[in-house]
């Protein structure tokens, strides 16, 4: 990890076409401000992950939607041989 020390007005360069201004500092946080082109995703951390549990959520339910039917496939299946 990188640690960088930064003042208000002062950026950060990331790759070719992103910059992290500082643009305030306070006892309650740090403002920033994230230039960037359109088609990077910009996310809080704690949004990323909910998106993620939700996601992970969403994908077991699916799994569990096939695997029921798939069991009733096999139990249709079997009653006919």
């Amino acid at each position: 990890m990188l640690v960088l020390t930064r003042k208000t007005g002062e950026k950060i360069k990331i790759g070719e076409n992103i910059y992290v201004s500082i643009l305030e500092i306070s006892k309650s946080g740090v403002r920033i401000g994230i230039e960037a082109p359109r088609e990077v995703s910009i996310l809080r951390h704690e949004v990323y992950e909910r998106i993620q549990e939700e996601n992970q959520k969403a994908a077991r339910k699916a799994l569990k939607g096939i695997d029921q039917v798939v069991d009733l496939w096999r139990s249709k299946k079997d009653r006919k041989e």
